[in-house]
């Protein structure tokens, strides 16, 4: 190992880890077991295997089993037909079966789902987007070609026998991400476990082995033979995990960034000598944090984690490179910088291959994320306050926490002001809103009224009407039918004149 002697972990932490581990796997036994015997009876070999044994170590119990075998998905199939209530081959390409077990089935409080794999081997075509799947032999055989020793450990059912080729359990107690062979040919074999390794930071807390760090600096445009489909899904449960700023570092750090979110490492924008300006990227991942920190529980308005909120905290500022300019007398700017952000920001969704609601409500709320500034120095109307709810839309509440996240300032007076202007702001928004109804604003009259008071067809006039009652709303508040009416019939005579 790389790491120094004095990281080792007494005897104490690795008891503790192995105490943990039977609590949960006793929870989850019966169910392992009864297919352990079923594989054994057949002449099979089984295994719990990865996520599952390092999360029973790690006390976290679940219900979703990943398990490895000797048997082939042909040979596995009836096997898991016979010992779920359901069960599909989705995977069988792979060599992955699966099956799930209903809760009342056995009078459990939720339903097991395992998926077992065929002893197997991944590795690249240096020509092509996906994994060759090449089948072992052996349970060892399959360990060794795991990501890392922390999810390369087992439990052999129906016997439990706790199988560790690569010491993973003492890298568990040392909280150290180690390939189980040598972190260049694991890398090779599939590059997506460099995106893997800043994951596992985020997810679980750990500190990447000095030698598996190195392979990654070396070997990190690699990543660009994975897919988009796959990167974007690493970096989702990254940005969800309990921790993504270290994760992030750590794409950033290695040089992986540069290949699969490169506006993130651009953010590290040269201070000039006079300290004048903050370090963009290091500000991204402080609002980034704070972020997170609003998100609420599951019956507040944006529930944690939020994918939407955490990727447009991330990527609010990637227009300030492209429109930095230096001022006379030292200063710096970044003029529209939310404008060309968004745009950057949907295009790189995009091309990671992220659904359409996505990118259009992170580059809305890059786009938006300035419109507050200015509230505290000057009153704004009720227009205003009317215009910046519409403008938001659904993406209100988020907008409110991205706003909040993006004071970063060490100035303790400035930040008063900024949080008690937004403060206010809320207030504004809250009395409109109960007042006006203001998540549905809309003209006074409809499509439907505005053409028997004009007796006109559907068409083009219809569409200016509606707008220019709608900015009649938004500029008053509520007219009533009575004036609506009023100003349409004059809007139309001078149109018309």
């Amino acid at each position: 190992m790389s790491d120094a002697p004095e990281n080792e972990p007494d005897a104490a932490a690795v008891q503790q880890l192995r105490r943990r581990a039977l609590e949960s796997l006793a929870a989850m036994a019966p169910d392992a077991i009864d297919l352990g015997r079923r594989f054994r009876d057949a002449g099979y070999e089984l295994a719990l295997v990865g996520g599952p044994v390092r999360d029973a170590f790690l006390g976290r119990p679940s219900n979703d089993l990943d398990l490895t075998t000797s048997a082939t998905p042909d040979q596995a199939e009836p096997l898991l037909a016979a010992w779920g209530d359901a069960h599909w081959d989705i995977g069988r390409e792979f060599g992955t079966v699966g099956a799930r077990r209903f809760a009342g089935r056995r009078g459990a409080t939720e339903d097991v789902v395992v998926e077992v794999t065929t002893y197997r081997t991944d590795a690249y075509d240096p020509t092509s987007r996906k994994p060759l799947v090449q089948f072992g032999d052996t349970l060892e055989g399959d360990l060794s070609r795991r990501d890392f020793t922390v999810n390369a450990m087992a439990v052999r059912v129906p016997d439990l026998t706790f199988v560790d080729p690569f010491d993973g359990l003492t890298d568990l107690a040392r909280g150290v991400l180690r390939t189980p062979i040598d972190p260049r040919r694991s890398f090779d074999d599939d590059p997506l476990r460099m995106m893997r390794a800043a994951r596992f930071v985020a997810q679980l807390g750990f500190r990447l082995d000095d030698e598996a760090r190195a392979a990654i600096v070396d070997m990190a445009g690699r990543i660009e033979i994975v897919s988009a489909e796959r990167v974007r899904d690493e970096l989702t449960k990254l940005l969800l995990s309990p921790h993504p700023r270290a994760g992030l570092e750590v794409l950033v750090d290695t040089g992986l960034a540069d290949h699969v979110l490169p506006e993130l490492p651009a953010l590290r924008l040269e201070i000039d000598e006079h300290h004048r300006h903050k370090d963009v990227y290091q500000h991204t991942l402080m609002v980034l944090e704070k972020a997170i920190a609003l998100e609420t529980g599951p019956d507040g308005p944006v529930p944690g984690p939020d994918l939407v909120l955490r990727l447009a905290a991330l990527l609010h500022d990637i227009g300030k490179p492209r429109t930095r300019r230096f001022e006379p007398g030292g200063g710096v700017s970044f003029h529209h910088h939310e404008v060309v952000g968004a745009k950057l920001a949907s295009k790189r969704l995009k091309a990671l291959r992220f659904d359409k609601h996505t990118v259009h409500d992170v580059a809305r709320l890059t786009e938006l994320h300035l419109r507050f500034h200015g509230y505290g120095e000057g009153e704004w109307t009720d227009s205003a306050v009317r215009r910046y709810v519409t403008d938001a839309g659904p993406l209100l509440e988020r907008l409110h926490r991205l706003t909040r996240s993006d004071s970063t300032t060490r100035n303790q007076r400035k930040a008063a002001r900024l949080k008690a202007a937004y403060d206010d702001l809320e207030r504004r928004i809250a009395t409109l809103r109960e007042a006006e109804e203001l998540a549905s604003i809309r003209p006074d009259l409809d499509g439907t009224q505005i053409m028997e008071i004009l007796g006109i067809r559907p068409g083009r006039e219809v569409g200016e009407a509606y707008r220019h009652l709608l900015e009649l709303r938004m500029e008053h508040g509520p007219l009533g039918e009575e004036r609506a009416r009023e100003e349409l019939l004059g809007w139309w005579a001078a149109r018309t004149s």
